[in-house]
Parts: structure tokens; sequence; C-alpha cells
């Protein structure tokens, strides 16, 4: 090896220990300054639209719960047994009431997010049964994986938000495994996070819980401390669970992704304007019985969309119809004054690869070029969801760092159009050593902790790693670094007495 080789890479090693050492300053969520990317015109709009209203009124939604049946009819709704028939005018009076955007609160104020508006929220993957470990094996996930994730969410600046049930922690009893997924929220972050949705008393358990956190006052003056996201049966079905939980949350005036979970070709049609037709009469029905059961209360239109393989039935994602299916839903949140959930990091890789890579950055683009205001599964995201991935969490959020710096817009001050340098280095000479470029080098481009910009010699000296190797070795060296963020020590008091009090009277069997 040669001397200028070592030299090189003691400058490498050296200003990779620099950035590992840096102070970690949290990003607050994005406040687009680009443009928005609509692809349907006013024509096309409207012909989705009229569509979803012809299916709301002919065909009707059921809403299997009784509760949510009672409603509809004291509503005037025209109800026939379960299935729920409403014309558009009486649709949009309901749908009035929604608010076009909310502020979720955290435990911290500074990590508060507003979803709506020109603002984009960036969450980790969701609902994962396996995780891919450090040593890149598959796995199922315990409570420890689901800490480590919260603890590296907190410590990605560009993770807005703490998310829910990042992995599902399989050795906790699913009773009671609600109460260990928030209270590891709550302890080890301080961002916001999300409540549970499987049964009603756990949606109960999750509005006790935040009480204690953050006072009875504070809850009942309205504050929304929780976004959480239910899931429509498609096609046009709302089930007791879902809406039993929406209906918890709306009470309190707690935020929720009203989420019809599309699978076009199976779920929906095998059409991507019809899918989009037959989500928005789903969603729109969601969010307008949780305004039934408390007007203005905060809720999101969510989707989420892939395609199914005609040839073997697996879902598809990153593919050019799903992105169509954004940028339509984004048209039409905005249309009935919604804040809008859709896309993530999806793909149906099984692991961090260039499939896992292309799918991913296919979705989270047109995500974030629709105007989405809640982004889920923006970093974990494998195997169609089935796995929640280290490197594949450490990857995505590299991503969307640069995504959140691209949406910001460019910077058009003095010192952003640079003429000072220009007039200082004149003709034929070089930036490297001049005023602007010594004020500004450290922050002038953004530089990934992760990818290998070395020649081959050195990189092959260094190991020869890949993408998911450096992903993964980054995660563990962040865990190492971590350090909880201070909670009141009554509060957690509190917290912990609830949790053991429940946990004394709740079953270890699987319900």
């Amino acid at each position: 090896m040669t001397a200028e080789t070592i030299q090189r890479r003691g400058g490498t090693s050296g200003r990779r220990a620099a950035r590992a050492a840096a102070p970690i300053v949290q990003r607050r969520y994005i406040t687009r300054r680009i443009p928005l990317v609509e692809l349907l015109d006013e024509a096309g709009l409207e012909l989705v639209h009229s569509t979803s209203m012809t299916i709301l009124e002919e065909i009707g939604v059921e809403f299997r719960d009784p509760i949510a049946i009672a409603a509809w009819k004291a509503a005037g709704a025209d109800v026939r047994g379960q299935r729920v028939h409403l014309p558009e005018a009486q649709l949009m009076q309901i749908l009035a009431t929604a608010p076009a955007q909310y502020t979720q609160h955290a435990r911290n104020p500074e990590r508060n997010v507003v979803v709506g508006g020109k603002h984009t929220v960036f969450a980790p993957t969701y609902g994962s049964p396996f995780v891919r470990d450090f040593e890149n094996k598959r796995r199922y996930g315990t409570l420890e994986d689901l800490r480590n994730f919260i603890k590296l969410a907190y410590m990605t600046p560009n993770l807005h938000h703490s998310g829910g049930v990042i992995c599902e922690p399989v050795d906790v009893p699913v009773p009671k495994r609600h109460l260990d997924i928030l209270y590891s929220h709550m302890r080890w972050s301080d961002k916001p996070f999300m409540g549970i949705v499987t049964a009603e008393e756990r949606a109960e358990d999750c509005i006790a819980l935040v009480r204690i956190l953050f006072g009875d006052g504070f809850i009942d003056a309205g504050n929304t401390v929780m976004t959480s996201v239910v899931n429509c049966n498609s096609p046009l079905v709302w089930d007791q669970t879902m809406l039993s939980a929406m209906r918890v949350y709306a009470r309190s005036n707690q935020a929720v992704l009203v989420t019809p979970f599309i699978m076009a070709g199976a779920m929906a049609p095998a059409a991507t304007a019809g899918s989009v037709a037959q989500l928005n009469a789903e969603v729109l029905a969601g969010i307008a019985y949780a305004q039934l059961v408390r007007p203005g209360s905060p809720m999101v239109y969510g989707n989420f969309v892939t395609t199914v393989s005609m040839q073997s039935g697996a879902p598809m994602m990153g593919t050019p119809e799903p992105a169509m299916m954004i940028y339509f839903t984004a048209q039409l949140a905005r249309k009935y004054r919604l804040p809008l959930r859709s896309g993530g990091m999806l793909t149906g890789s099984k692991i961090a690869d260039a499939q896992a890579a292309y799918e991913s950055i296919q979705t989270m683009l047109p995500t974030l070029m629709a105007g989405t205001n809640f982004v889920l599964h923006s970093a974990g995201w494998l195997e169609a969801g089935l796995a929640a991935g280290y490197g594949k969490f450490m990857l995505d959020a590299d991503q969307i760092a640069m995504l959140q710096i691209f949406a910001e817009g460019p910077d058009l001050s003095e010192e952003g159009i640079a003429l000072e340098a220009i007039r200082e280095v004149g003709p034929g000479g070089h930036y490297l050593g001049c005023a602007h470029t010594r004020r500004n080098f450290m922050t002038a481009f953004y530089t990934s902790p992760i990818a290998d910009n070395n020649s081959y010699e050195q990189w092959e000296a260094e190991g020869g790693k890949d993408a998911n190797q450096r992903a993964t070795e980054r995660a563990q060296r962040l865990l190492r670094q971590y350090e909880p963020p201070p909670i009141d020590v009554g509060a957690d008091e509190g917290l912990r007495d609830y949790i053991a009090r429940r946990k004394s009277i709740l079953p270890d069997g699987v319900t």
C-alpha cells in the first residue's frame, strides 16, 4: 500500500469519524417550496370524483358495525341493512366539518408537527412481523427490535415522527402488546407517535396513557397528540374493529389516517382510474363517519396503493400505475380540503438490493411531488411490508434527508447566488480556496453518511462492503451513541403503574 493511499484512507476515516461525532440536529417537518405535480386536468379530476359519487349513492359502502349504522340512520342516510348509500350533497356537507390541517403535539414541543397544507411529515415503516437484523438474517421481531427502531427514528433528523408498530414485538403477548409499544414510543423518543387500532379497548388504553403523559387538561382542551391508522376492507367495507378504534380516537379529537388498502386487480378493478374512484368512495365514507362521531375531528385522507401481478397474485410496488394513483389521490384530497397520507419507501424486495432501491424511490418521488402531508413507511420497509430492515431503515433515512433538502427549494440569497465567489475567482481559476467556499464547504452540498464515493482500491481496502452493510453498521453506531430524552418522573411512574395494572388483568393468550 502506498503512502498516498494511506494518507487518503486516513483523511476519509477522519471525515467519517468527524461526521459520526457531530451532534444530531433534528429537522422540522417539511414546508415545501417547490411546485406540486398534478396529472389530472379539471375534466379528469371531475370524472374520478363523479364516479366515486355514483359508487357511494348507487352501490353504497358496508358499515359492519351497529353503532355506525345507528349513527348513519340518525344522520338521515339511506341505510339498507349494513349498506349505507350517500348522495353527494349530504356527503359534502358532512365532510365540510373536517379540518384541512392540524397540529400533532409531541411531549417535546419542538417536535410538534403540522399535518396538511404545504407540510410533509415523514414517519417510519409500520406493522412488520419480521425484521432483517444486524446479521442480515430474517427473523421475527422482538420488543428489543421495536425499541431499537424507535431509538433510530429518534436519532434520525429527517424522520419527524416516531411512528407506531414499526415492527411487531412477537415476544410480547398480543393482548398486552399495545401497552409496551406505546410506552416505548413515549419513553425512548420525544417525537410524536401513533396509537393502536387492533381493538377498541386497546385504543382506549392509548387514550388513558396519553392523558397521563400530557395531562387531562391538555387532552380535554382538544389537543391532538396521536395520529393513528385504520384500514378499510376493500372493496367497500368498513369493519367493526377499525370503526370502533376510529370512534375512540375521534371522540377525543385524536387524528386518524383513514386508509383503504388497495391492491388493484384484486381488491379494486384492474384499472388505475377505476381503483382510485373506488378508493375515493371508501375513504370519504370513513372520514364522513368520523365527523358524525365528532364534527371537526382531524382525519387524514389516506391511501395505500399497489397493483397485483396478474400472473402470481403478488403485490407490485414502484410501478407506474401506483405512482399515478398517488398523484390522483393527492388532487382529490386537495379538492375536499383534507390532509393526505400516501406513499413511502415501498418495495417487494426481500433484501436491501437494487430492486428495493428502485421500487422505493419510484414510490417516494411521486409521494413528495404530489404534495403528500403524512408519509408512513418512509424508512425500513421490505418484503411488501412483511419485514423491517435495519440496513434499509438507514438507507431510506439517507434518501429522505436528500428529499427534504430538495422539497425546501433552492437558496437564492446573496450567498446562494455566489456572485462574490465568481468575481473573486474569475476566468481560469478554481473555487477550492476562495472565501465563499471556506465559509460554505461544510454545508453547501449534502454528503451521505453511507454512500461510498472513494476509489476502488480504497473501497476494497476498507472491506469491500456493500451499501446495506455500511448502513447496518451505521445503525449499530447510532444505537451505541443513543441517549434517552428526559421525561417527567411523575408521568413516567404514572405510565408504568397504569401498564402494570392493565397487564395484571389482561390474558397472556393470543386474542
